[in-house]
């Protein structure tokens, strides 16, 4: 006789979850080892570890993306077979993954609506529309219902991906990286929220940051993982950044307090206030997706040896700027000068006048997913000597991405794999190889370490301060505060798509950039207030 399933608990309230001796191995490689931790009820949890540490492995199997090969998941005491994202809902696991699985050709309203899974085949939409507006009311999101995700923002569609598990009230919420493309203040309401819902013993909340500060601002307790195993835990209370470094990165932990050390960029000699501009945007104008002006009579200038940061509450139209920058949008109006010269993003002109970029979402922007790295490697200087000499040199490509792939730390099968097989951050190093190699005189980066541990993010803003020291200008495009007042020697604030605020990122002061950045000085003050 067939036993009787497990009863479905209630899905109302926080529940408690414990991961036992937990395994996963992928062939011959083990991703989880053995792992055992607890999660209390009611709490915010933090998981540190360093690309490829096994995270995102233990919240997959725990979401039912992925079946462990040994060890148990127990949910309130109780030990379940979560074999399906369908079983993991049933028991009230929910989970924003840190890639976008938005279905992007339909409105806000219509992506929460599926996320539910229980979509009728007559929508009352009055209704619903009616609902949705009551919950995002609730929350310190604001969407437009009718929007598509085509047309928004990387902050916005991170907020659209928490609101989708938000709206189905989860007994466990799993967080992948929540705030990776929010800005500090954006990111402080949104944590808030949710560690707000935990405290009212609505739902536990298991999130993956690589960020200490959000670790001893809003966790409770934090498990940190390398290669596959746990190799530390406390109460966020009684431990500190520098030993969740050590316990990361373990013996290379010597230089760890000066990798976590947020805002301790190294001493470096100042700008030449009489360098030459490499870098001259006057009056630009560019349409967004919706036909409505993204950027409105932009202008700015970068010189020669110089880091200019753009910090901008996500969706004010950081993207379409870049975007029109290096030709993947159309200008409006305005120009663009390079060293001196008419700028139109030309392929030829990016060549001829040194100017390169590191574009957001790298493996969309940046990438053909189904080539290999070694194509894409060559993507830029394929049809240029010495990859070609009258024929196209194959051998010269993979010969270079063997070299690049050693001297950036590439973890890849190797040249000839697709590039899309790579995880986020070792797509970023490939990228970051190709457009860094030879001379710049303009860089243009935007989030350029979006979703990496702090590893990846000091070797690749080593890189970026390296530009700087040759003597190229960088155009720092991120929603990170921290990134901008570390990296930068002057930060433009942008609201609306115009620049509305300049200042020497030595004279900066958070709480002026960041009114500036919702828009009105007085009123963010207030709020801050």
């Amino acid at each position: 006789m067939t036993a009787p399933l497990d009863p479905i608990p209630p899905r109302t309230g926080a529940l408690a979850l414990e991961t036992y001796e937990l395994t996963k191995r992928f062939g011959s490689f083990t991703a989880l080892d053995g792992v055992t931790m607890k999660v209390e009820p009611g709490s915010v949890h933090a998981l540190l570890g360093e690309n490829g540490a096994g995270k995102s492995t233990l919240v997959k199997c725990v979401a039912g993306s992925q079946r462990p090969d040994g060890g148990a998941i127990l949910v309130d005491e109780r030990e379940h077979d979560i074999a399906t994202p369908i079983v993991a809902r049933a028991l009230g696991i929910g989970m924003v993954y840190q890639h976008f699985t938005l279905a992007p050709g339909m409105s806000v309203a219509e992506n929460l609506l599926l996320a539910g899974g229980r979509t009728p085949a007559l929508i009352d939409w009055k209704k619903e529309r009616a609902a949705l507006a009551a919950f995002l009311e609730s929350t310190p999101f604001k969407l437009d219902l009718g929007a598509t995700p085509a047309g928004l923002a990387a902050g916005e569609k991170q907020k659209l991906e928490l609101l989708k598990q938000l709206y189905l009230k989860p007994r466990l919420l799993i967080l992948d990286e929540p705030t990776s493309v929010l800005t500090p203040q954006e990111a402080d309401e949104v944590l808030a929220y949710v560690r707000a819902v935990a405290r009212r013993g609505e739902c536990t909340v298991l999130m993956i940051t690589h960020k200490f500060r959000e670790v001893m601002a809003y966790a409770d307790e934090v498990t940190v993982l390398r290669r596959g195993g746990k190799v530390h835990g406390a109460v966020v209370s009684r431990t500190t950044p520098g030993l969740l470094a050590q316990a990361m990165i373990g013996e290379a932990a010597a230089d760890a307090s000066a990798v976590v050390a947020e805002g301790s960029a190294a001493p470096r000699e100042a700008t030449d206030p009489n360098a030459p501009f490499a870098l001259e945007v006057d009056g630009l104008a560019a349409l967004g997706d919706r036909g409505t002006l993204a950027v409105c009579s932009l202008t700015l200038n970068v010189r020669r040896g110089e880091i200019l940061g753009i910090a901008g509450v996500s969706g004010n139209g950081q993207r379409e700027l870049v975007e029109a920058l290096v030709g993947q949008r159309p200008r409006a109006a305005g120009t663009v000068r390079v060293a001196g010269e008419p700028y139109a993003a030309r392929r030829s002109e990016n060549r001829i006048l040194q100017l390169r970029a590191l574009p957001e979402e790298p493996l969309r922007n940046a990438c053909v997913g189904p080539l290999s790295v070694a194509q894409n490697m060559a993507l830029r200087d394929f049809d240029q000597p010495p990859l070609r000499r009258g024929w196209l040199r194959f051998g010269a490509w993979r010969e270079r991405a063997r070299a690049w792939i050693t001297e950036y730390g590439i973890k890849t099968r190797g040249e000839n794999a697709p590039i899309a097989s790579l995880s986020g951050g070792n797509v970023q190093r490939a990228v970051l190889a190709r457009e860094l190699a030879g001379e710049i005189k303009v860089l243009i980066a935007a989030n350029p370490v979006f979703g990496l541990d702090f590893a990846a993010v000091a070797e690749i803003h080593s890189r970026l301060l390296q530009v700087r020291a040759r003597g190229g200008a960088v155009l720092l495009i991120s929603e990170d505060l921290d990134e901008l007042l570390e990296l930068s020697d002057r930060i433009a604030v942008m609201s609306e798509g115009r620049i509305v605020f300049e200042t020497r990122a030595a004279d900066a002061d958070r709480r002026t950039i960041g009114a500036h950045m919702g828009g009105g000085e007085h009123h963010a003050i207030a709020e801050a207030a």
